[in-house]
């Protein structure tokens, strides 16, 4: 029996889940928005938001140099690349300055031909971009598909 488990495995072994976890993070950070599945957007978004209330927290001019530093290693250690964490503390945490949680939305796109798992988009709140006009290119995209098929 699975009773206290906390967690989705996803099929894959704790280090893998791990390093995907970390790489969706990271590109999450660095674009703002991503297209996944909603299982693995939905184990995903208490790792964004903590790491957007770490940078909250330690915005430059609130709290002393070396706890900023400290704060900029923890995230570190879990977000890949230099520019990702530049971003993180010097433009996502600013933005989200008021905003007292809630920083991502999780929105429900339909399901993937190849294997017919739900597929969603994961963003920012704050985030610009129309999300239905990318929804409607794949819609026409895979329509131009079925009827290549047909033909």
């Amino acid at each position: 029996m699975r009773h206290r488990k906390s967690g989705r495995k996803l099929g894959r072994n704790p280090s893998h889940r791990k390093a995907m976890f970390r790489n969706l993070v990271t590109s999450m950070i660095e674009q703002e928005q991503i297209v996944t599945t909603v299982a693995k957007a939905k184990e995903m978004r208490p790792m964004v938001e903590k790491l957007v209330t770490l940078a909250k927290n330690n915005l430059e001019g609130k709290v002393d140099a070396a706890d900023r530093v400290a704060a900029i290693r923890q995230a570190g250690k879990f977000v890949r690349g230099r520019d990702a964490l530049y971003k993180l503390f010097n433009d996502l945490g600013g933005r989200f300055e008021e905003r007292p949680g809630g920083y991502t939305r999780i929105m429900r796109m339909g399901t993937r031909l190849g294997d017919n798992a739900q597929m969603a988009v994961i963003q920012f709140v704050d985030y610009v971009a129309d999300v239905a006009e990318d929804m409607d290119l794949e819609v026409a995209e895979t329509e131009v598909v079925e009827e290549a098929a047909e033909a």
